[in-house]
């Protein structure tokens, strides 16, 4: 197998987490139980079979390797792949394909599909994508992942299965269902992209920017940039239910080593231990 690009893996409650993220070089995620991945910043060969992306804005770090992305699965005889995003970007990407196609000479066969905030995309009977409003410099979306079943109602627990059976051929309404926020991707952002999406906060897993760092690197101006500085996510401690909260998309003005020390500094208990740093 073909290992052309970085790619860190974690595990966690039966998903695999994949991916690489630094801002302003490229930023690269999927999970491959659920069928989906988010942001072509780059491709990793084999992240190709994954065949629904979601797109959180045009900036060229999350969506430079879409053209590469989409002529390897034409290559590899694969069917088109689906990529959600905001629907203000559609039609420049339609012509930013349309002219690498002129440029290969090959068809480059994708589904565009534009998003808006607030809205529900069906992906099976049992999992669903909210699309949710976020701040930067760019129309931008946040997305979260829903796993969802249907549940037989309290008052007809206590049934026979044919008496259920009787009931739904009657019409009646045995199941409801629910739904249970598994990961939430918040791209690039201001805290006011987690403020105002609270389930940013709930989903079991939460890929969250935390872009600067540094005491010296002022909020106002880095949210003026459509980013979250370190102080924002401390000031927000309280607010994480999630069960994993992976911070990424780092300035390259930092190393690996100056980042640990930094937030760990700003928060020795790294969230009861749930705060991963993607680095």
């Amino acid at each position: 197998m073909v290992n052309n690009l970085p790619v860190k893996t974690l595990q966690h409650n039966g998903l695999t987490i994949e991916g690489y993220s630094r801002a302003a070089v490229q930023s690269y995620w999927r999970v491959p139980e659920m069928k989906l991945g988010f942001d072509l910043g780059a491709q990793p060969w084999d992240f190709m079979g994954t065949g629904n992306w979601f797109i959180s804005h045009a900036h060229l770090d999350h969506i430079a390797a879409l053209p590469v992305y989409v002529a390897r699965r034409r290559m590899m005889k694969m069917s088109p792949p689906k990529i959600y995003l905001p629907s203000c970007a559609v039609e420049n990407v339609k012509r930013m394909l349309h002219a690498f196609s002129r440029l290969d000479r090959g068809r480059l066969p994708c589904h565009l599909v534009g998003v808006e905030s607030n809205q529900e995309i069906e992906l099976s009977r049992e999992r669903l994508v909210t699309t949710h409003a976020t701040k930067h410099t760019l129309p931008s979306l946040g997305y979260v992942v829903w796993d969802r079943r249907n549940k037989l109602k309290p008052e007809y627990s206590e049934l026979r299965g044919d008496q259920i059976r009787d009931l739904r051929q009657a019409g009646e309404e045995v199941t409801v269902e629910q739904r249970v926020p598994r990961l939430a991707y918040l791209g690039d952002s201001t805290p006011v992209g987690l403020d105002e999406n609270p389930v940013m906060y709930e989903a079991e897993v939460l890929i969250t920017e935390m872009t600067f760092l540094a005491p010296d690197h002022r909020k106002q101006k880095i949210h003026k940039l459509g980013h979250i500085h370190l102080d924002d996510i401390v000031a927000r401690k309280d607010r994480f239910e999630n069960q994993l909260v992976i911070a990424t998309h780092f300035s390259t003005r930092y190393h690996s080593r100056q980042i640990e020390a930094i937030v760990k500094k700003a928060m020795p208990d790294m969230l009861d231990g749930r705060l991963h740093l993607w680095l």
